[in-house]
C-alpha cells in the first residue's frame, strides 16, 4: 500500500455482527488500493487484533438504555466526550470517508464526520434498522442496506439508500464455492446447530430431545455438530451417546463457514451475519429468532430468508422438542425439499456484497484513480 493511499475510517461496535462485514469491506477496499483504519470501543478492541486495518483507534462510547435520568446523563457525557475525541482523530487522519456499521460505538466517529462535513456511509445489516443507525441515518451521506426496501416507508431516507447486501468474510466466500450435496435416503444427514452467546443454551435444551423423538430410522442417519456452552457439553454429550448419535460438540467453532458448507441442514439463530452467510453459502436452515430484541431484527432477518424459500421459521415460544422433531422428520424424509431450500437460499445471497459496498464507498468518498493491488 502506497504511503499516499486514500484512507477510509471504518466504525464498528463490539459484536461479530458488526465486525464481520466491516472486516470484509476492509479487505475489499485494500484490494482497490484504499487504506483502512478501524474506530471501535474498548470491548471490541480486545479482540480486533486480526482486523485488517492499518491502525485500531479506541473511542469512548456507551449505550443508551433505560430511563434513569442519572444514567442517561452519564451516557450522554460519555458520548459527547467520544464525539470530541473523534473530531480530533478525524482532523489528524483526514479520511476520505467514514463508514459506520451500527451499534453505539459508531455514533462518535460518524457524528464527528457529520460535524466536519466528511462523507459518511452507514451500513445496516438487518432487515429492520437498528437504533444507533436510526439516530445516524438523517446525517449520513448514503445508507447501504443488507436487504432491499427496508426504508421504503421513509422516503426521505430511501432516496439515499443503496442495497449492497451484507459483506461476508473471505472464509464464507471460499465455502460458497462448494455445491450443496443433497442427502440420500437412508444415508447420513449432517446437522449443524449453533446459537451464539445468546442462543446456545436453548439449542442444548431442545435439540437433543428433538432428536430423541425422531423415529429410529431417521435418528440413525443424523450426524450432529453443535455449539454448546461449556457447562452444557457434558450433559448434551451424554444424551447423544445414549442415543447412539455421532456428535461433535464445542463452545466455539473457528471454522464455522466450512462447517456450514459441510452441513445438509442448519439450526441457528437469525442474526444478520448468520443469515448472510447461510444465503451466500446456500444451505437450508431452521431459524429460531432471538425473541427479546427490542427491534425484532432477528425475526425480520429470518422472514426474508423464509420468504425466499431458503429456511423454515420457528418462534422461540414454539421451539419445543416435539415441534423440532416434526420438522426434522419431514425434511429428512424428503431430501429434494432440502436441496430446493439450499438453492433458494443461494439465490437470496450476495457473495459480492463486499465489492458492491467498496465501490459505493469509493464513489461517495470521491476517491479517484483507483486500481487493483496498488503498489506498496
Amino acid at each position: 500500500m502506497s504511503a499516499d493511499a486514500p484512507l477510509v475510517l471504518l466504525a464498528a461496535g463490539g459484536t461479530g455482527g458488526h465486525l464481520f462485514p466491516a472486516e470484509a469491506l476492509a479487505k475489499a477496499l485494500e484490494q482497490q488500493g484504499v487504506a483502512v483504519d478501524l474506530a471501535t470501543d474498548r470491548r471490541a478492541a480486545a479482540y480486533a487484533g486480526q482486523f485488517p486495518a492499518r491502525k485500531v483507534h479506541v473511542l469512548p462510547s456507551d449505550t443508551l438504555r433505560g430511563r434513569n435520568p442519572l444514567r442517561l446523563a452519564l451516557t450522554l457525557i460519555v458520548l459527547g466526550y467520544g464525539i470530541l475525541r473523534a473530531m480530533f482523530l478525524l482532523l489528524w487522519l483526514r479520511p476520505a470517508a467514514v463508514v459506520g456499521f451500527g451499534g453505539y460505538p459508531t455514533l462518535p466517529p460518524v457524528l464527528a464526520a457529520w460535524l466536519l462535513r466528511i462523507p459518511r456511509i452507514v451500513h445496516e445489516q438487518n432487515a429492520v434498522m437498528g437504533r444507533a443507525n436510526r439516530l445516524l441515518a438523517a446525517r449520513a451521506s448514503t445508507i447501504a442496506t443488507g436487504y432491499p426496501g427496508i426504508l421504503a416507508r421513509k422516503p426521505e431516507l430511501a432516496i439515499k439508500a443503496v442495497h449492497t447486501g451484507n459483506p461476508v468474510r473471505a472464509a464464507v466466500r471460499v465455502a460458497a464455492a462448494r455445491a450443496y450435496e443433497q442427502p440420500e435416503e437412508a444415508k447420513p444427514l449432517r446437522l449443524l446447530v449453533f446459537g451464539g452467546s445468546q442462543g446456545a443454551r436453548i439449542m442444548s435444551e431442545i435439540v437433543p430431545g428433538a432428536i430423541e423423538r425422531c423415529a429410529a430410522p431417521i435418528r440413525s442417519r443424523l450426524r450432529v455438530v453443535q455449539q454448546c456452552r461449556q457447562e452444557d457439553i457434558g450433559e448434551v454429550k451424554a444424551i447423544y451417546a445414549r442415543l447412539g448419535v455421532p456428535a461433535e460438540l464445542a463452545v466455539f467453532f473457528n471454522d464455522l463457514p466450512n462447517r456450514i458448507a459441510d452441513s445438509h441442514l442448519v439450526i441457528a439463530r437469525s442474526g444478520a451475519s448468520t443469515v448472510a452467510e447461510l444465503a451466500a453459502i446456500g444451505r437450508p436452515a431452521i431459524l429460531v429468532p432471538l425473541p427479546h430484541a427490542l427491534d425484532q431484527d432477528q425475526l425480520a432477518n429470518a422472514t426474508v430468508l423464509v420468504t425466499a424459500g431458503g429456511a423454515h421459521l420457528i418462534r422461540q415460544d414454539e421451539f419445543t422438542a416435539e415441534r423440532l422433531a416434526q420438522e426434522l422428520s419431514q425434511l429428512a424424509a424428503k431430501p429434494a425439499i432440502l436441496a430446493g431450500m439450499a438453492a433458494a437460499a443461494r439465490r437470496a445471497g450476495r457473495a459480492d456484497a463486499a465489492e458492491q459496498l467498496a465501490d459505493l464507498v469509493i464513489r461517495v468518498a470521491g476517491i479517484k484513480q483507483m486500481g487493483q493491488n496498488s503498489p506498496a
